[in-house]
């Protein structure tokens, strides 16, 4: 790697191709952005001093094209900024009659340009380039809006040609055809946009002449429309960070292709090519290494990403869950519990079991023994492990193959939470908010009679988490005789027998009031019996007339008896 400063110079010398992965995403400036540039440039040719205008990182390409080139770099980053220079450059010199100059710049000795496009904009661009005097174009793309911008808006007697060229700089990194480039656009924090695995993976299997693979592979399954795009540029958060559904998906097809036998990969090199941040080079490597032919890894990613769009569904956190066994509670746990290293092991489960009956028996256990996992707080940190390569190098494809590796396993870590442990647990486990509003729910969306309901369950990210008895009960409830009832007290409040879902969150005067008040509300807000119509969970609790320790107990084992029920082993 090589970085230093660069002028405009530097990066266009009439022997060098900047070529801007074909597949990249389109020029995207705007007038707010032209416009800046606009009065960078009068700034700059006014105060005659060095003017820093941004990083450009290139790239040295491993096979050059087959044109009498001395030099082509991948513009890793820089795309829009070059590409206004360009058409600021041209207007520019259209208005002063110096086109000439233009072409000395911007293109190379052969009359090609110096700055190869992407599909999007490589017409649009060319058509920009290669007019030979300045006249107004009817296209509205967004090349065309820049260049139709700059010839209305750019005063000649504002700037100097020379003085730009003298005096704008840009950090330079080239890179050898080698180096990570993600790890390096990453680094760079300052720049605003963060290149996506699915990017890098669009423009390393598809060079300038597969247009039709593309189409095939890729465009006709991840941009085939608007909908199709808005599915795969969805952001999910998924801790504390955000990831695409395009991302989410190349990671868990890389997680089921490392697990086939026939590439024996190491356990060292597995856990290598699990990181979340390194999947496009683990691509790379994993292509490279075992030599695989890149269009048999396209027409399976193609089948699993047909599957997994089909399968694999954000919005069901907004929606009314099915009661029965399948995919949609797998969803609702992996998109509403924060479970997403389920997903490679669930669409390896899509793939490889035809039968409907037999995957919904697998989903109906995954989904006992994630839930009994979380009622008792078992650790979740093995997860990675089991759902992205034990289950699948395995190839546990049933109910019975299941239990079977899950009770014979030695290591512990995994274990499934018998009937006892369940039970404590509803008695005592204190869990974050987001499981306990989730054990609820599902319990809710399992046992609700649907039919003497007026209204539907809504979605689980729908509903609010209320403590019975608050957390600040001492201002308004009868104390307990002694301190270790007190201490009791207080070590109820967090357990799932006092916690209820309910439709709205309590104005704070109900929320710490005593129980009347609580359950029917006061002259200004609402109580729990307007907020939890027709939660099974909660409504038969409400005719108590005393809400206490014995009630928090009577209720946890009430539902501990219906969530057995449902997540039998």
């Amino acid at each position: 790697m090589d970085a230093g400063k660069r002028t405009i110079n530097d990066i266009f010398n009439g022997n060098r191709v900047l070529e801007i992965p074909f597949f990249q995403r389109a020029y995207v400036w705007g007038e707010q952005q032209w416009e800046r540039l606009i009065d960078d440039m009068e700034i700059v040719s006014h105060i005659q001093k060095s003017y820093f205008l941004g990083s450009v990182i290139l790239k040295q390409r491993q096979t050059q094209s087959a044109i009498n080139v001395g030099d082509i770099r991948t513009l890793i980053d820089g795309q829009q900024r070059l590409t206004s220079l360009c058409i600021y450059f041209k207007v520019l010199c259209l208005k002063n009659e110096e086109d000439a100059s233009f072409k000395r710049m911007f293109m190379l000795e052969d009359g090609d340009l110096a700055l190869w496009h992407n599909h999007n904009d490589i017409d649009a661009f060319k058509r920009v380039l290669y007019l030979e005097e300045l006249v107004s174009l009817s296209e509205k793309d967004s090349i065309t809006n820049a260049y139709n911008f700059f010839r209305e808006k750019l005063n000649v007697t504002k700037v100097d040609r020379k003085t730009i060229l003298n005096n704008i700089m840009f950090i330079g990194i080239d890179l050898a055809a080698e180096e990570d480039e993600q790890q390096i656009f990453d680094t760079i924090n300052s720049l605003g946009v963060r290149l996506t695995t699915a990017e890098l993976l669009k423009n390393y299997f598809f060079e300038r002449t597969e247009i039709e693979n593309y189409e095939i592979y890729w465009r006709d399954i991840f941009e085939s429309d608007e909908e199709a795009k808005a599915y795969w540029d969805g952001e999910v958060t998924i801790g504390r960070s955000s990831r695409t559904f395009i991302d989410l998906f190349f990671y868990s097809y890389l997680q089921i292709k490392i697990q086939e036998p026939s590439l024996k990969i190491s356990s060292v090199e597995k856990i290598e090519f699990s990181k979340v941040g390194s999947v496009f080079e683990s691509y790379k490597s994993i292509i490279k290494k075992f030599g695989l032919n890149k269009n048999v890894i396209l027409k399976e990613i193609r089948d699993y990403a047909n599957l997994f769009r089909r399968n694999f569904n954000y919005e069901i956190v907004q929606n009314e869950l099915t009661s029965n066994c399948g995919i949609e509670r797998i969803n609702a746990i992996i998109f509403g519990l924060d479970t997403s290293t389920l997903i490679s092991y669930v669409l390896y489960i899509l793939k490889n079991v035809d039968e409907e009956e037999q995957r919904n028996e697998l989903f109906e256990i995954i989904e006992s023994y994630v839930m009994r996992r979380i009622i008792v707080r078992a650790t979740t940190k093995n997860y990675n492990q089991l759902f992205t390569d034990r289950l699948i190098s395995n190839k546990i494809l049933s109910k019975d193959a299941f239990m079977d590796y899950i009770n014979k396993s030695d290591e512990r870590v995994n274990y499934l939470p018998q009937d006892d442990e369940v039970k404590t647990g509803f008695s005592s486990s204190k869990l974050i908010n987001k499981q306990s509003a989730g054990v609820l729910y599902l319990i809710e969306s399992k046992t609700r009679n649907r039919n003497k309901h007026a209204t539907q369950l809504l979605g689980i990210n729908k509903y609010s988490l209320e403590h019975l008895m608050p957390k600040k009960w001492v201002n308004k409830w009868l104390p307990p005789s002694d301190k270790d009832q007190v201490h009791e007290r207080n070590s109820k409040l967090l357990t799932l027998g006092n916690l209820a879902i309910i439709t709205q969150s309590l104005n704070a005067s109900v929320r710490d009031s005593d129980w009347e008040v609580k359950r029917n509300g006061n002259s200004k807000n609402f109580g729990l019996i307007h907020y939890s119509a027709g939660i099974e969970t909660l409504a038969p609790y409400l005719s108590r007339e005393e809400w206490n320790e014995v009630e928090i107990e009577t209720r946890a084992n009430d539902l501990c008896a219906k969530a057995l029920d449902i997540w039998k082993v």
